[in-house]
């Protein structure tokens, strides 16, 4: 009992962890060759049995390629497009031939990403969301991959402390039940997207419209 009246005073806490695993720094000659202005987002491949997980997703992705300074194509203009062409599938995108893909809109790179986790485990009174991305950005002129990172995260959600230990347990349980229940996709996506693209010597590179651009990443 007094293990778990230990582990209900840390509510209130949310667990966002990542790799701490060192990096060497990326190799980014072909990127700054390339020099794209522009980045369409192509459909999420989605490796998880989370049928939600990549159209919540896309949606968290254009923002902070936005912020670092790109022209983004609106995801659902190009959703729309590319069902009315025939390639409404993630799987099919992602094996295509990027030069065609980006031609249809004049794209000068396409970012891809591949959800492999999104998995949800319960212990106790608390669950801890897993998650797994992939990231490529390729050239739309020559199909080169510019960039790609993989990032893992854990999130683990908890309710507000409380005076009352039985009100605590309870109000844990069922947060970790909603969370097991329904994953909470966008502060996750958020976080898992800004550990992508702004760790410094692994992130993504300034675009033309960011003051930074140009700049050592």
């Amino acid at each position: 009992m007094n293990a778990i009246i230990r582990l209900s005073l840390v509510a209130g806490v949310i667990a966002l962890t990542g790799c701490a695993k060192p990096l060497a720094p990326k190799d980014y000659t072909a990127f700054q060759q390339a020099a794209p202005r522009s980045i369409l987002i192509a459909p999420v491949v989605n490796r998880t049995t989370q049928v939600d997980a990549p159209d919540n997703f896309l949606v968290t992705l254009s923002t902070p390629l936005a912020e670092h300074g790109y022209y983004v194509f609106p995801v659902n203009m190009v959703k729309h497009t590319m069902d009315d062409d025939g390639l409404s599938d993630a799987d099919f995108v992602a094996q295509s031939d990027p030069t065609r893909l980006a031609g249809l809109f004049g794209a000068d790179a396409i970012l891809y990403a591949s959800i492999e986790h999104w998995d949800a485990r319960y212990v106790l009174l608390s669950t801890t969301t897993i998650v797994d991305v992939h990231y490529v950005l390729k050239s739309g002129r020559t199909g080169q991959t510019l960039w790609d990172r993989e990032v893992h995260l854990q999130y683990s959600p908890q309710a507000a402390g409380s005076g009352n230990i039985v009100a605590a347990l309870v109000a844990d349980a069922i947060t970790a039940a909603i969370e097991r229940a329904h994953p909470s996709y966008m502060p996750l996506a958020a976080r898992v997207n800004s550990v992508a693209f702004n760790t410094k010597g692994q992130g993504i590179l300034a675009g033309p419209y960011d003051p930074n651009f140009g700049k050592n990443p």
